[in-house]
């Protein structure tokens, strides 16, 4: 079960990413030309359209997250230990705290990209866009290298 629940967490994960880079790229690099290109249709998205997906799958992501973390505790946590990683302990406490002001940052966030977009907070958006980017960032790339030193349930 822990294991069905690890999977769903990595694909909600990667759908967040997924939302969470288009937007930030489309917020500070939007398309001036008709889109032709990868690169100019990947930044021709409509930015605020994700807004909503992203609030979602960050905190069901965040939930699965927590009920899978028990786990990670009891039985991955103490292996990385008497394997000396510090490292990855350090970066696996630091994705634990980002998630969390993430958390915090998703009022604020949702606040600034409602529709209809004022333009006096165009900075506002892009500079909360970039850190939730950051955060998203962060934590999936900790996560799934913390989970390939020992691998999950193993």
């Amino acid at each position: 079960m822990i294991t069905a629940l690890l999977i769903i967490h990595g694909l909600l994960a990667v759908a967040l990413l997924g939302g969470v880079t288009h937007q930030a790229v489309s917020a500070w690099s939007p398309a001036r030309k008709a889109a032709g290109s990868f690169v100019n249709r990947f930044r021709s998205v409509t930015a605020a359209s994700y807004t909503n997906a992203i609030v979602v799958l960050y905190i069901v992501t965040m939930v699965v997250g927590a009920v899978i973390y028990p786990e990670f505790r009891i039985s991955i946590r103490g292996v990385l230990e008497e394997l000396d990683s510090p490292a990855a302990m350090g970066a696996f406490e630091l994705k634990e705290h980002f998630a969390v002001v993430g958390l915090a940052l998703l009022p604020a966030y949702w606040y600034f990209w409602r529709l209809p977009l004022a333009d006096e907070h165009a900075r506002t958006r892009k500079i909360l866009t970039a850190l939730l980017a950051f955060i998203i960032w962060w934590n999936f790339l900790v996560g799934h290298v913390v989970n390939n030193l020992r691998g999950f349930g193993a």
